[in-house]
């Protein structure tokens, strides 16, 4: 199938691409074809995000968003930030000593019902999306340029065999190619090898974010109402953080947040989310609520130093397959959208010249840095490596010196070069930690948790966990880190099993819920994650 522009991936970029290369085509009468392909069930079964929005770039796309009744519903009412000293123990910040957390004029929403309301938009306008078909595959012309993708073949059997059901993937070709997987894209980062694009950066860095949602007592309900907390029970120089927001339908949505540059590999970011909520603070909210929804998913915090060449011949990365979010503010949905906006517009003067697709768009750098999401990315540039330098305490202090005071002007731009997954310490050098087990009314273990994502994947396919070296887990991650996948992945999918055949590491990768922690993590860089058969994976309803 042959399109002007294709599209990987329905989230907040992709899609917003998609509705301002129609938009732009309208009004300056071009036919522009566009294909959004998304390997979710349905566009929003795998966006997970917190989330308050700045309504910014959704006002630029859609300045009458209101009236075409975009889910914005949730005007942010009150602030408030908290350091937890102790599980029973917490200081409020005052707002002007955080910055990054005055979210007046925002919005509490589920980002996966915005992308829906989003793709139905750019149907209305034309463009083509493909639910339930995972781009596998980068296609390339002779000359090396990005010629398109190809979907994955479906009904393998786990042997390889073509199963009753098999059905060949497609090829999408196109002029232009934009890849916006979002975090940790599989073919992102592929194409980020191939061209080269970070010969030039700091290595990227990540956080795990974790989100339930649940149903509360509507006493206790104080709709728009978004809490923030750092410390307790993270560990010492781990600037985890946390969240609270109240939603509507006497609904409210937590989560926390590891940074997946700890050190400590006795460390589970499952428990610690787990312990977060019987904080004395916190817990009186869930008393007598209900647990409807669980998810979690590998989210950007590299500075602007951390963010790859967006573009190559051929095509562009945008959103968080690029590195766009502001995790100074917990946010990316408004910076994904922009990325989108300045590629569409990038795109469609390129077709407009008559452009075939072989060149590099290198004016999109151009449009990126001359626009206010440059400026708000460049601003908070210091704010991770002063936390992976200083630490959570004394890195969060000179943060707000440098944004509460001098508005993030500093004439230096700091480096943060060591991987995340090159951080971890050997075992016996670190403290066991000893979660306490879960209540079933407030904690709970990962199998009910996946249970509530509704992740289903078909079985008989083959795994897409895959190992470079199958004996690297129990032949050395075991001795050295005492195999830390079977701790930082978040649904169970990685188990250490004693049989009568001994120790054997075991992937259950039914679970999956495509977070892309063990990409990330693993210190060996052993597991390569790859997109399983379309369809599968979460099925987040309003996530």
């Amino acid at each position: 199938m042959e399109f002007d522009v294709v599209i990987v991936g329905a989230g907040p970029a992709g899609l917003s691409a998609a509705c301002r290369v129609m938009q732009l085509a309208q009004e300056k009468e071009q036919e522009i074809t566009v294909c959004v392909v998304e390997k979710g069930s349905e566009v929003g079964a795998h966006i997970l995000s917190g989330a308050v929005m700045d309504p910014k770039a959704m006002a630029e796309l859609f300045p009458d968003w209101e009236e075409r009744g975009a889910p914005l519903n949730v005007p942010v009412t009150a602030d408030q930030v908290m350091v937890m000293r102790s599980q029973s123990s917490a200081i409020k910040v005052p707002l002007l000593f955080s910055p990054g957390f005055h979210n007046k004029g925002n919005y509490v929403i589920s980002l996966a019902n915005v992308c829906r309301w989003l793709a139905e938009q750019a149907e209305g306008m034309g463009v083509e999306i493909y639910p339930g078909f995972a781009a596998a595959e980068i296609l390339y012309h002779e000359d090396g340029s990005v010629k398109g993708i190809a979907t994955g073949d479906m009904g393998i059997s786990a042997n390889g065999d073509h199963k009753d059901s098999y059905m060949p993937g497609m090829e999408l070709h196109a002029k232009y190619t934009v890849f916006a997987e979002g975090c940790r894209g599989q073919l992102g980062k592929q194409l980020i090898a191939n061209f080269k694009l970070d010969a030039e950066c700091d290595p990227q860095h990540y956080g795990l974010g974790f989100k339930e949602i649940w149903e509360i007592d509507p006493a206790k309900h104080q709709s728009g109402l978004v809490i923030h907390t750092t410390g307790w029970p993270a560990a010492n120089n781990t600037a985890s953080g946390s969240y609270l927001y109240h939603s509507d339908n006497n609904q409210i949505a937590i989560g926390y947040v590891v940074p997946l540059s700890y050190s400590n590999p006795h460390l589970s970011p499952f428990e610690e989310f787990q312990q977060w909520k019987h904080h004395d603070k916190i817990k009186p909210y869930l008393e007598g609520g209900k647990r409807i929804a669980y998810g979690a998913r590998a989210l950007i915090k590299g500075s602007p130093k951390s963010r790859p060449k967006m573009s190559f011949p051929g095509g562009l990365l945008i959103g968080d397959d690029a590195g766009t979010m502001n995790f100074a503010r917990i946010k990316g949905s408004h910076t994904a959208m922009k990325s989108g906006l300045l590629a569409a517009e990038t795109l469609v003067a390129a077709l407009a010249g008559g452009s075939e697709g072989r060149g590099d768009l290198t004016d999109y750098a151009d449009r990126f840095n001359n626009s206010w999401l440059h400026v708000e990315l460049n601003r908070w540039r210091n704010f991770g490596p002063l936390l992976h330098h200083l630490g959570s305490m004394l890195g969060a202090a000179v943060a707000f010196v440098e944004q509460g005071i001098l508005h993030g002007k500093l004439p230096f731009t700091l480096s943060d070069s060591k991987p995340d997954h090159a951080v971890l310490k050997p075992a016996a050098d670190m403290t066991k930690i000893e979660y306490p087990k879960p209540d079933n009314v407030i904690s709970f273990d990962r199998l009910s948790s996946v249970f509530l994502s509704n992740t289903n994947h078909e079985e008989d396919q083959p795994c897409h966990l895959t190992l470079i070296d199958p004996d690297v887990p129990m032949g050395k991650n075991m001795s050295l880190y005492d195999e830390p996948a079977q701790r930082y992945c978040p649904a169970g999918v990685y188990e250490v099993i004693d049989d009568e055949n001994g120790r054997r590491f075991q992937i259950n990768s039914q679970n999956c819920i495509h977070c892309k922690t063990c990409d990330i993590k693993d210190p060996a860089q052993n597991i390569v994650w790859v997109a399983p058969e379309g369809l599968g994976g979460p099925n987040y309803p309003n996530m």
